[in-house]
């Protein structure tokens, strides 16, 4: 059973919350997080928005979700499991309403926060992202950038998805257009030395993220949106990302796997539907009283 959520928001937004509204509160949060102690980092497309900030054109150029559609549903954090337990006050105290845990929730390692006017949820992983085909392990990560993860890691977070669609193709266009490739973790470069060992010890993953970047490149080609410099730009850097990935050495279990190839599933399936897809950004589902 579903109940509707109220929601208080200014008449002149005609229902679509605007893009700054988003950006401005994902900053609060980190910086009032960081007032208490607690290192909290922003993931997905607004963290993308946040490190890219000298790109809105060519974001905004793209259409995130749509042309004239609300760029974004919602906010992603991670956190450092050891700070878990003060994360409900915190959250209190900015006048979010946390939902309950549940299995899938603490499975997933996270918590579900409530905007406090209805406007849009919140989730906050903790050391992990474990909602991924591939998780990701932000243990050691977190102190390398604010207020979001490090940009190499925004993009992996990208590249890991295996049905990698539109909107994942635009949010990764943004950060290669913004970004130089490199080999050191530096606030804005995407360290290709950093992925391409990631990568060796696992083929699945792997296999995912060499896919999706090729697949950049053939997209790239045919999109009318981009000019041919930015065409051009593009492509240069996923080549040298392909081609560090391709240079570096493959352990042994990355080798045996290999011989299985894609014959068997080499990724964690992600249900949505237990996760996130549940929660309408309007709706908040009620629990029952005990």
């Amino acid at each position: 059973m579903e109940k509707e959520r109220f929601v208080e928001m200014p008449a002149e937004w005609s229902g679509i919350i605007p893009s700054q509204v988003f950006l401005d509160e994902a900053r609060k949060i980190v910086e009032e997080g960081a007032k208490q102690g607690l290192i909290l980092r922003a993931l997905g497309g607004v963290g993308i928005r946040l490190h890219s900030l000298e790109h809105v054109e060519f974001a905004k150029r793209l259409g995130r979700l749509g042309l004239g559609v609300q760029e974004f549903t919602d906010l992603d954090f991670v956190a450092y499991q050891k700070q878990r337990d003060q994360m409900k006050g915190f959250f209190e105290r900015l006048r979010y309403r946390k939902r309950r845990a549940t299995l899938s929730t603490a499975a997933s390692e996270r918590q579900i926060y409530f905007h406090p006017k209805g406007w849009f949820f919140v989730d906050v992983f903790f050391d992990k992202l474990l909602v991924a085909n591939h998780p990701l392990d932000f243990r050691g990560r977190l102190d390398l950038d604010s207020p979001t993860v490090g940009v190499t890691d925004l993009l992996l977070e990208k590249l890991q998805i295996v049905n990698f669609s539109e909107k994942d193709l635009k949010d990764s266009l943004t950060l290669l257009i913004a970004h130089e490739i490199g080999t050191k973790d530096e606030k804005e470069i995407i360290n290709a030395k950093h992925l391409a060992n990631l990568l060796s010890k696992d083929w699945g993953f792997w296999y995912t993220v060499t896919t999706n970047l090729n697949g950049i490149r053939e997209n790239v080609a045919t999109m009318n949106a981009l000019t041919a410099q930015e065409k051009e730009n593009i492509t240069t850097k996923v080549k040298e990302m392909l081609d560090y990935i391709e240079k570096e050495p493959k352990s042994a279990g990355w080798k045996f796997r290999s011989v299985i190839g894609s014959k068997k599933r080499w990724y964690q399936p992600v249900e949505t539907t237990e996760t996130v897809g549940e929660f309408h950004i309007w709706k908040l589902k009620e629990e029952p009283k005990k």
